[in-house]
């Protein structure tokens, strides 16, 4: 069955050469499949007066139309169909060219050629590539029965287009589809097929002992190392805003300004207050009246303090910048004029240059993660540019957010990068030793297994 049929005549004048060639030029000027089989169906229809020529191709051991005259595809699932793959399939599975009406004696089996032929006349012939047999061309008409010159012109086309359709196949097909039917090829007997499947099943049983790094996964953000909140030092309005969230600020610049006016009412007049007690402890003291001195250097020394308050209260007006960093919350622009009582917080900072990472361990994978454990983070803003880091301290206190149970993992960067913003957000993984391919693959599985045998355990 996969060798190829000898032709039924050897024809070798001029127009059956330039036929062979005419369709050979048609096949080529196509570069996909589907095209090269509708030229070579189009050009054997003009040649031999054919009313219908289609071009099929085995898949599997399944014929397929790959091209036809016809202008609408033809559907496979259809009777009409059937007695068309059903022919091919006669011609292929003999090896031979099969006519209907029969063109020589003792002819082959051309029952499916004598009903797709009905009140007509039909031939197929089939495709040889190499040394097997890869589809076959059948030809439909009314009108005179097919002739030996005409079937062994047909094989000489089918044998020149045979290779080129099947590259052009061989190019549309998908790489996995390749080395599947390559390994079929290789794999043809049974004795093959079974070293071939013991072979694969030690390679994947070594595959699974092979022990390979173990890291957890989990999700991660990026904080500053301390976080500084800004207050207000006392009630008073809201009067100016330099800063916004997300800003750069330097040790002392001025943040924000509270409205002083009140402030300064008051320290005006802890002034005037200190300066009547100094007079009266300077008249007193010229009186050399002890007792009123004692009374005027008290009142004097309680209008100082007094006055060093309000100067206090009024220095701290202006919300100045611990230490340089980032802003990170308080967006007081919006809110100009605005009263703020004593102790609110306004603003919030944390170092531009000092991080600590938190990885939301998964409550199954905490046990294996230890301080001093290192790993990789691979922010959302950044996954070119994974960041190195190093667990410090395991927060002992579950927190459950989503229905997911986690505990907080603290870590610090390795090393300081450009760019970095509190907030940023990714994925770390931790590495916390090595275990085998299969420990790995199906861990998760077997604890789950194991804690639904226990709930419906009795």
């Amino acid at each position: 069955m996969d060798k190829a049929p000898p032709p039924l005549l050897s024809v070798a004048t001029q127009p059956v050469q330039d036929a062979v060639l005419r369709c050979q030029a048609a096949i080529l000027a196509r570069h996909r499949l589907a095209e090269g089989a509708t030229a070579l169906a189009v050009e054997l229809a003009q040649l031999l007066q054919c009313r219908r020529v289609s071009v099929g191709l085995l898949e599997r051991d399944q014929m397929r139309i790959a091209g036809s005259t016809l202008s609408s595809p033809i559907d496979q699932r259809r009777d009409a169909a059937a007695s068309l793959l059903a022919a091919m399939h006669e011609a292929v599975d003999q090896g031979l060219s099969v006519a209907w009406p029969p063109v020589i004696a003792n002819p082959p089996v051309s029952l499916a050629q004598r009903e797709l032929a009905g009140a007509g006349q039909a031939c197929t012939v089939p495709i040889v590539a190499g040394q097997h047999l890869i589809g076959a061309i059948t030809l439909e008409r009314v009108g005179p029965p097919f002739t030996l010159p005409e079937l062994a012109l047909c094989e000489d086309i089918a044998s020149f287009a045979g290779p080129v359709l099947q590259l052009q196949r061989a190019a549309e097909t998908p790489w996995h589809a390749r080395v599947r039917d390559r390994l079929r090829e290789r794999l043809a007997g049974p004795r093959d097929r079974q070293m071939a499947w013991a072979s694969a099943a030690l390679a994947v049983i070594v595959l699974l002992a092979v022990p390979l790094p173990w890291r957890v996964s989990a999700p991660a953000r990026l904080e500053g190392s301390v976080q500084r909140a800004v207050v207000a030092a006392t009630d008073g309005f809201l009067q100016q805003a330099n800063v916004r969230p997300g800003d750069r600020v330097k040790q002392g610049q001025v943040l924000a300004q509270l409205s002083s006016q009140d402030l300064e009412l008051e320290r005006k007049r802890r002034e005037s207050e200190l300066r009547q007690h100094e007079n009266a402890l300077r008249g007193a003291e010229a009186r050399n009246d002890r007792t009123q001195m004692v009374i005027s250097q008290s009142r004097a020394a309680e209008a100082q303090a007094l006055l060093t308050l309000a100067e206090g209260q009024l220095e701290r007006s202006q919300l100045t910048a611990p230490f340089d960093g980032i802003v990170i919350r308080g967006d007081l622009a919006q809110n100009l004029g605005a009263p703020v009582q004593k102790g609110e917080v306004l603003l919030v900072l944390a170092p531009s240059d000092s991080y600590r990472l938190i990885v939301e361990v998964d409550e199954s994978d905490i046990a294996a993660v230890q301080p001093g454990q290192h790993g990789q983070l691979a922010l959302a803003a950044r996954p070119e540019e994974p960041l190195r880091f190093t667990t410090r301290r395991i927060v002992p206190v579950a927190t459950t957010t989503d229905g997911r149970n986690y505990f907080e993992v603290e870590a610090s960067p390795d090393q300081a990068q450009a760019n970095l913003r509190p907030g940023l957000s990714g994925v770390a993984k931790i590495e916390v030793g090595e275990k085998p391919l299969a420990w790995l693959l199906l861990h998760r599985f077997t604890t789950w297994l194991r804690l639904a045998v226990w709930t419906l355990s009795p």
